[in-house]
């Protein structure tokens, strides 16, 4: 007699449990996730090239060409070179259905999946059918090196 009752009670304290591991999991997969990021772009005093702006090295400044730029799709952005000295990130991804960027040239970052185009110097649209700008992607120019933040 006393199974009936203790089984409804057995389902909420377990998924009150399972809830409890659940965000406990989340919370130290976030802790990990950021204790190694610093995306503000202070100075890393561990990194192995002497203390310079933390990041992962992606280019150097004269592989990106002037008035286009180049696709980087293991790290998913696209870094540009709108003008003579000034670069520039965004993500890869399209926003209009998600595809990844295809080429970079004549002022424009060009998806083949539908022939959006977007803006080298901030990633807005220039032709559609997408609606929506790439969003920015932070990098760091130190020397002629190119890091992702």
């Amino acid at each position: 007699m006393t199974s009936p009752s203790l089984h409804p009670a057995a389902g909420p304290a377990r998924r009150t449990v399972m809830a409890a591991a659940g965000a406990a999991g989340l919370a130290a997969a976030l802790t990990a996730c950021g204790s190694g990021d610093d995306s503000s772009g202070t100075v890393d005093t561990g990194s192995k090239s002497g203390g310079t702006t933390g990041g992962t090295a992606l280019a150097k400044t004269a592989d990106i060409p002037e008035g286009g730029g180049k696709i980087f799709k293991d790290q998913g952005v696209v870094v540009t070179q709108p003008s003579a000295g000034t670069y520039k990130a965004f993500s890869s991804k399209c926003t209009h259905q998600g595809c990844a960027v295809g080429s970079v040239a004549n002022g424009v970052i060009v998806c083949p999946c539908h022939n959006s185009e977007f803006s080298v110097t901030d990633g807005s649209v220039k032709k559609g059918p997408a609606t929506r700008p790439l969003p920015a992607a932070e990098i760091t120019v130190s020397g002629d090196e190119i890091k992702l933040a």
